[in-house]
Formats: C-alpha cells, sequence, structure tokens
C-alpha cells in the first residue's frame, strides 16, 4: 500500500463515521491538531503509541499502522503554485509578505531562517461581528547561518551587526 491509498483510506473512514477532526486529534493525542491533522493526510509522522492509537480508532493493519510511524516524503501532492483556493491565499501571503517579513526577521535577528522544523503552529476562531477570523500562531526557532572559514574576531554563526 502507498502513502497515498491509506491517506485516502483514513478519510473514507472518517467520512463513513462523521468523525470530526477534532474527533481524531483527541482519540489519538500528543501532538496538536495542525500536526495530527498534517500525518493523517500523509504529510508529518506519528509516534509509535500515536500511530498504534490512530491504528486502533481506524481499524488499521499492523502494515498502516506502521507506516503511520514512517517519515513521509513532505510536500507531495501539492501543485505549485497551488490551485486549492484556501491554499493558494497562504501562498499569497508569503509572495507579498515575505520579503517584509525576511527584513523584520533578519533585522531583529540578524542573517538566519525561521525554523519550519523546530516550530509550532496553532490555528483558532476569533469571534468578530464582522465576521469570525481565522488566527494562525507560528512559532519557529531562529536558526542563525554558519559563516564556515571564519577567523579572528569574526563570528562563525548569522550576527546581528549594530
Amino acid at each position: 500500500m502507498k502513502r497515498e491509498d491509506l491517506t485516502e483510506k483514513l478519510l473514507d473512514i472518517k467520512r463513513e463515521k462523521g468523525w470530526s477532526w477534532k474527533h481524531i486529534c483527541e482519540k489519538i493525542g500528543g501532538y496538536s491538531e495542525v500536526l495530527i491533522v498534517g500525518a493523517i493526510l500523509g504529510q508529518m509522522k506519528l509516534t509509535k503509541p500515536q500511530a498504534a492509537n490512530a491504528g486502533e480508532l481506524f481499524g488499521l493493519s499492523k502494515a498502516e499502522t506502521a507506516m503511520l510511524n514512517e517519515v513521509p516524503m513532505r510536500g507531495t501532492g501539492t501543485p505549485m503554485p497551488p490551485t486549492d483556493p484556501l491554499i493558494y491565499r497562504f501562498y499569497e501571503m508569503v509572495m507579498v509578505n515575505g520579503p517584509a517579513w525576511k527584513a523584520l526577521i533578519e533585522e531583529e535577528f540578524g542573517d538566519g531562517i525561521m525554523s519550519a522544523i523546530d516550530f509550532d503552529m496553532g490555528i483558532e476562531r476569533v469571534a468578530n461581528p464582522k465576521g469570525d477570523r481565522v488566527k494562525i500562531t507560528m512559532s519557529g526557532k531562529f536558526l542563525p547561518y554558519k559563516y564556515y572559514g571564519a577567523s579572528g574576531n569574526v563570528p562563525e554563526y548569522g550576527f546581528k551587526e549594530e
């Protein structure tokens, strides 16, 4: 079985049972909803205990349960640029705001990147009389670039020059 086939099987079971993502995440437990849903959709991996919980919940075989604990080929399945309107809006936000985010992060932290591996994300609904709002928070570790071959008083890692 391919990972994509397992994802489709899990989504079919979700539909048949009428389960919400919230229900599935509560039963699997241990991580944020974004990570658990990402694992069900084939983009993340679950720990062995979480995979066992998912296997029990979905009635999976031993091999299917083990597959949920394997490192997936991330980023597959979404064309670039994305065509789904909601996912495209995130792409658009990065294209339009990315240069400003980059400039502000570099001014505050120096030369480096925000990790997408040592990373947290949360999604919440915020009531608003003009229409509820989606609030997404992201927190990633700052990773400075390494300047290999540094000598003398030159810092080895990306630094913020005053």
